[in-house]
């Protein structure tokens, strides 16, 4: 065995370990969630998340909130769905139901853990400001205001104060925490118009104070110090979840209309835990019988390709994890199909391998050959597969039916991760162990179902 096969091994086996390391059902060190799942809140990193028929959840219903005479376009509602949409993935909860009904719009939230919380994160406007307010040395955090973008052409007494920036020129923004102080605070960063202006309006105004509004609230007023371009930070008393919600609505952008909630209730799961359970005996029943084949049908081979599908199995549950996906019983049927296809593309490499041996080939070249041979047999099919999954991710993320999504999504990353352990695991062990006693394996081709 040369020393590019084994480093293949070695570099499969160390993925293989970490995959299931990070697979099992434990509490992880907090260094290492922070390395590979910073981008997810750090109470609810690396853990499975089950979708509403599993687990159940809360539902919210949310209508326009607008005043009497005046109506509300389709695209308004529509356009509140998407942004509400992206804000429920924002929260971590992936796979939500987010669908419109007329003037309302309906929100499942699967496993939501403070769904008061969440529910503010829904309803409010999200319109961010960035407002001038001079040397007004008595308005603070907290505080109401009436700027100039919310006043319109409104005849009022109270005082206005100009709005120079809003949110929609936000790039990013970013929870962050001082590594001196623990204190919590949001990164924000502007597109190339919001620089200019911003850049423009700070290097006038040294010495004066900038109110950052939100739905006319006022999140802090710091005094400007100097020139500022790019980027910047708002500071306040947040707890991290108010902060973490705060990034999400300035993130996504303001709601076109203002929403109020009409109903908030819990909702059980909408199947029972017994058919919860008898659904994943029969997946795992299935798979055992399918290993049990493959090792009594293709014996060595088999074993391998075990090995490879067990593999297969614990990449799925880190990348469930990781990005995160939550679980849904049509999600668990695509990882179970994408298990079948798995299996499909091995007894096409084995099937290839046998015709090489029985036509008098060595076993490596027989190897090969067979990997070769079907590969292309491998590519169209899971090609095929994949361009059915962009669809139904589509029609499901255009037409509200996120079902349909969670059985695309799992079924995608499925059969990529089939492709890998297919042909680059199955390839590694099957050269490992030619490597180590081709020559007695050349007697016994028994073991190879000849």
């Amino acid at each position: 065995m040369n020393s590019r096969n084994l480093a293949s091994l070695i570099l499969l086996l160390l993925l293989a370990a970490f995959a299931i390391y990070v697979a099992l059902p434990i509490d992880h060190p907090d260094w290492f969630t922070n390395l590979v799942a910073r981008h997810q809140s750090p109470e609810r990193a690396l853990q499975t998340r089950l979708g509403l028929d599993l687990q159940g959840g809360t539902q919210v219903q949310l209508e326009a909130n607008v005043p009497e005479g005046r109506t509300v376009s389709a695209e308004d509602i529509e356009t509140a769905r998407i942004i509400i949409e992206r804000r429920v993935n924002g929260l971590g909860v992936a796979e939500p139901l987010v669908q419109t009904s007329g003037e309302r719009i309906i929100v499942a939230l699967p496993g939501v853990e403070d769904p008061d919380a969440a529910v503010e994160t829904l309803r409010s406007t999200g319109q961010l400001e960035f407002v001038d307010i001079g040397n007004n040395q008595f308005l603070a955090a907290g505080d109401p205001i009436l700027t100039s973008l919310r006043a319109g052409d409104i005849v009022t007494d109270a005082v206005v104060y100009e709005t120079i920036l809003t949110g929609d020129l936000l790039s990013r923004a970013d929870v962050s925490r001082d590594p001196t102080t623990q204190e919590i605070f949001i990164a924000f960063e502007w597109k190339p118009d919001g620089a200019d202006i911003f850049e423009q309006f700070t290097s006038t105004h040294i010495g004066q104070r900038l109110a950052i509004v939100m739905d006319a609230t006022i999140l802090s007023a710091p005094v400007i110090n100097s020139t500022i371009r790019e980027s910047g930070i708002i500071e306040g008393q947040f707890t991290l979840e108010e902060a973490r919600n705060l990034a999400i609505q300035m993130q996504y952008g303001a709601l076109p209309v203002p929403l109020q909630i009409v109903d908030v209730r819990t909702v059980g799961p909408s199947l029972g835990e017994d058919s919860v359970q008898s659904s994943v005996k029969a997946g795992i029943i299935g798979v055992i019988i399918v290993l049990l084949f493959m090792l009594v049908y293709y014996r060595l081979p088999g074993f391998l390709a075990d090995l490879a599908l067990m593999t297969y199995a614990a990449l799925n549950l880190m990348i469930y994890k990781l990005v995160p996906v939550v679980l849904t019983l049509p999600g668990i049927a695509g990882f179970l199909l994408s298990t079948g296809m798995a299996v499909d593309a091995n007894i096409l490499i084995f099937e290839r391998m046998k015709e090489e041996l029985r036509a008098g080939r060595s076993l490596g070249n027989a190897i090969e050959a067979g990997f070769s041979r079907a590969w292309t047999s491998i590519l169209d099919s899971n090609l095929s597969t994949l361009i059915t999954c962009l669809i139904l991710y589509y029609f499901g993320s255009n037409f509200g039916a996120s079902i349909v999504q969670g059985f695309a999504i799992t079924l995608g990353i499925g059969v990529l991760i089939s492709m890998f352990t297919a042909v680059i695991a199955t390839r590694t062990f099957m050269r490992f162990v030619v490597g180590l006693f081709g020559e007695r394996l050349q007697k016994r081709l028994a073991l190879f179902g000849i």
